[in-house]
């Protein structure tokens, strides 16, 4: 999918056993272990087979719609006075996020294996939709686990997954959100271990998974590099994402990895503030541990016990991360900051009113970071943000704080 990295970069891991550094690798129950190694083995296949990247390449074209725009935000660009900023606008995708690019991967990867039955995790709605989609479009039983928390603030994309077809049970454990439904999904692979596939949604869980979804996922980068040099002639100085589990992030971040003269901002959500526990920081304020087949940061207590944690937004709502950026925060290579609730919901409104476009809550995290940086830069400095989702599932939550009947 990506081109070959060279030794030493930042774009090599995992390595065999899926570790990025320290961080990585395949925590799993026994019953488990049969089904990771061999869905390792159709993906080392499947990766460099040109037919795999053909399909997807195909489906990414003429279903999804890629490439999606770059797009100059001319107005927010006038109205902060600083750096030029671009928006990567893969809320344009079918589905309208991210999602889309790794659940066709994984969709054509589950057929491969001569899986007949789908189950996926999902916290915003938005992986739950696009697995959906995807199981409908190729005639696939599909089971959504979901917090019962998202099912109330998510309304909107639970009625979509339920007219794609699929069947949406809603975790109480727990705060009832995404957590809580990884850890149901995982729960049913174990119990349907020869006729399902785990389609997971983020850049997280055990090898092989967040290479997976990276390297699927990168589209984003890579087209984000093709689409900046046509553009302006030259690589952005800065890229910003918002971070729940990753997969929007990493998506656009590694394909840039090893050009250093780009600056890399991860955003995550810091929720009412970091000095209490509801946020979901696990970067800025965590430390590692292991959840969900994984070393990554966490949100946990002194004795190892997860914590709950709390976004505004349902996709950033998780108290872990994607191993790698766990290692690129090690690494020193991309700096992770946290956006406060309050900021992403005045950013959410300031975007609607000055480009047209409403945005998801998630990236809504990552402008509100844009808003603080770009009038600190020179006008001919550039900023590509990745706007990873739109925001039609929020409104009822947003109208809701804002007090406005809906």
């Amino acid at each position: 999918m990506n081109k070959p990295a060279t030794p030493n970069s930042f774009r090599t891991g995992p390595d065999e056993q899926g570790m990025f550094g320290m961080f990585g690798g395949r925590f799993v129950a026994e019953t488990l272990m049969p089904l990771i190694l061999d869905l390792e083995k159709h993906w080392t296949f499947a990766k460099t087979d040109p037919a795999f990247k053909a399909e997807v390449e195909h489906l990414n074209k003429h279903y999804t719609g890629r490439p999606s725009p770059l797009y100059f935000a001319e107005r927010l660009t006038q109205h902060l006075g600083g750096a030029k900023i671009y928006f990567k606008r893969d809320e344009l995708n079918h589905t309208g996020s991210h999602k889309i690019n790794n659940c066709l991967g994984q969709i054509l990867l589950a057929k491969r294996m001569g899986k007949t039955r789908i189950i996926a995790e999902t916290g915003a709605g938005q992986h739950g939709v696009a697995s959906a989609t995807v199981a409908a479009r190729f005639g696939l039983p599909c089971v959504v686990y979901m917090g019962a928390t998202d099912v109330q603030r998510q309304a909107p994309n639970v009625f979509r997954m339920k007219l794609l077809g699929a069947e949406v049970v809603p975790v109480t454990s727990g705060h009832g959100t995404l957590k809580d439904a990884m850890n149901e999904a995982l729960r049913d692979w174990v119990t349907n271990v020869d006729d399902t596939y785990y389609m997971i949604g983020t850049a997280a869980g055990p090898h092989p998974y967040p290479e997976i979804v990276r390297e699927l996922q990168s589209v984003i980068g890579r087209e984000a590099r093709e689409q900046m040099l046509e553009a302006e002639g030259r690589l952005p100085d800065l890229l910003v994402a918002a971070v729940g589990g990753g997969s929007n992030a990493i998506g656009l971040f590694h394909p840039f990895l090893d050009d250093t003269d780009v600056k890399i901002v991860g955003v995550e959500a810091g929720g009412k503030g970091l000095d209490g526990d509801e946020h979901c920081a696990s970067l800025t304020a965590g430390s590692p541990g292991v959840l969900h087949g994984n070393r990554t940061y966490l949100l946990q207590t002194s004795d190892g016990q997860i914590m709950e944690g709390h976004s505004i937004s349902a996709g950033l709502d998780y108290p872990g991360i994607g191993p790698e950026h766990s290692w690129l925060k090690e690494s020193n290579r991309v700096e992770y900051v946290p956006i406060m609730d309050s900021e992403a919901l005045e950013a959410f409104q300031l975007l609607t009113r000055l480009e047209g476009i409403i945005p998801a809550l998630e990236p809504a995290h990552a402008l509100a970071e844009v808003i603080k940086r770009a009038p600190k830069m020179g006008k001919d400095q550039i900023i590509v943000m990745n706007l990873c989702g739109r925001g039609d599932k929020d409104i009822f939550t947003v109208g809701k704080i804002l007090g406005m009947e809906l």
